[in-house]
C-alpha cells in the first residue's frame, strides 16, 4: 500500500513526495509520543492493581465467568485472564498483551494444538467488550475532535455483541469439534 502510494504520488505530483514523507513520519511520531503518555498512565495503572492484590480481587470478581468460559480451575491463570480482561475492557490492548502472552503460555498443555481455552482468550482478546476505549479516545482527541468521548456508547454496542457472537462460535465449534474426536477412530495426533 505505500508503494503504491509512493507511485500514484510520483506519476502526480513528483515534486512532492520528500515532503509529503517527512510530514508523514513527523504525525506518527508526534502519535506515538501523545499515545506513550496514555499507555503509560494506564499501564502505572494496571501495575498498582496487581501489586495491591486489586488484580485478586478482580480475578475472584470475574472467576465465575472465567471458569465458565475457559473451564480451567487455577487461580494464577484466573487472576492473568482477569488483568488481561480489565486492561482490554478499558480499552488498552496494547497494555493487555502481557498478560494474555502469560495466560496463554499457562494454557497451553504442550501438545501443539491450541486448546479451547487458548482459542477462548484468543477470542475474547480479538472481540474484548471495551467498557472504556481510552485508545480510541486518545486518538480522536489527538486529532482534534471535539467530544471524543461520543465513542464510548457505539463501541460498547459493538464489542458486546462481537463478544456474544465470538464465544457463541467458540462453544459450538468446540462442541462440534468433541462429537468429531467421539466419532473418529483416530486418536489426537491422527494415528491409529
Amino acid at each position: 500500500m505505500m508503494f503504491t502510494s509512493i507511485g500514484i504520488l510520483l506519476w502526480t505530483s513528483p515534486a512532492s513526495v520528500l515532503g509529503e514523507m517527512i510530514s508523514a513520519s513527523a504525525g506518527a511520531l508526534k502519535l506515538c509520543v501523545e499515545l506513550a503518555g496514555v499507555y503509560a498512565v494506564w499501564l502505572g495503572i494496571l501495575e498498582l492493581v496487581d501489586a495491591s492484590g486489586l488484580g485478586e480481587k478482580l480475578a475472584k470478581l470475574l472467576r465465575p465467568v472465567i471458569r465458565k468460559l475457559f473451564k480451567i480451575n487455577n487461580s494464577e491463570i484466573e487472576r492473568m485472564i482477569a488483568l488481561n480482561m480489565s486492561a482490554n475492557m478499558l480499552g488498552l490492548g496494547n497494555a493487555a498483551t502481557p498478560m494474555g502472552i502469560k495466560a496463554m503460555k499457562a494454557l497451553d498443555d504442550g501438545s501443539g494444538i491450541a486448546t479451547p481455552a487458548m482459542i477462548m482468550l484468543i477470542v475474547l482478546n480479538a472481540t474484548s467488550i471495551q467498557l472504556l476505549p481510552s485508545t480510541v479516545i486518545g486518538l480522536r482527541a489527538s486529532a482534534g475532535s471535539a467530544s471524543p468521548a461520543d465513542i464510548i456508547l457505539p463501541t460498547l454496542i459493538a464489542t458486546f455483541v462481537t463478544s456474544c457472537l465470538g464465544v457463541l462460535l467458540v462453544k459450538l465449534c468446540n462442541s462440534f469439534r468433541a462429537k468429531h474426536a467421539k466419532k473418529s477412530p483416530l486418536n489426537k495426533r491422527g494415528e491409529q
